[in-house]
């Protein structure tokens, strides 16, 4: 039975997992894969009243079909600074506007784009399971000094590392699973 001091590491590296997770699933995100989702905005800054602000502080965004992302600003004067940071961050979109409405039509990916993304996204689940792997390290440095300072005890100390090592082994198996979903929604045509 966990101490109330190897429940609180193991809650810390626990929570510290979970963040390199909700991470990689944000960053995955913002992959264009041939078909709309706004998401791909996500990082994209605008320059509003000489501040940059993100792009969906400034506008509305919706993906009307498949193969369309539609902006609409809130100020008709922002259209031709949207249109600028979306050319400036080279997603591969033209927009073009209406002068009420900014369209960006997804372009099929290349076989070529495909598998650079693929390449990406494993380098990014790679480094998300250094990141699980390196909070397992960090909790099983904090129970052993945890042992050797603060008098727990040599029993709870295994069983916490045992949990630690339960969640490192789900957490990289989760990593592996939301690559391998990533993998697959890039390689569907």
């Amino acid at each position: 039975m966990l101490n109330d001091r190897a429940k609180e590491i193991v809650s810390g590296a626990e929570s510290k997992m979970n963040d390199a997770l909700r991470f990689l699933e944000e960053d995955l995100k913002t992959y264009r894969v041939g078909k709309a989702n706004p998401a791909i905005f996500n990082g994209l800054m605008v320059d509003y009243y000489g501040s940059p602000t993100p792009v969906h502080q400034v506008c509305s965004i919706s993906a009307p079909d498949a193969k369309t992302l539609a902006l609409q600003p809130w100020e008709k004067n922002m259209i031709p600074k949207i249109e600028k940071a979306i050319m400036d961050a080279n997603l591969g979109f033209t927009p073009q506007n209406n002068g009420e409405i900014i369209r960006c039509v997804v372009p099929a990916l290349t076989e070529e784009r495909r598998k650079d993304l693929i390449k990406k996204a494993k380098a990014t689940g790679e480094q998300t399971k250094v990141t699980v792997r390196n909070a397992r390290r960090d909790a099983f440095d904090i129970l052993k000094k945890a042992q050797k300072n603060e008098g727990l005890s040599e029993d709870i100390q295994k069983e916490a590392e045992d949990e630690v090592q339960k969640l490192t082994d789900k957490n990289v198996k989760a990593v592996d699973e939301i690559v391998a979903a990533k993998e697959k929604e890039i390689l569907t045509v």
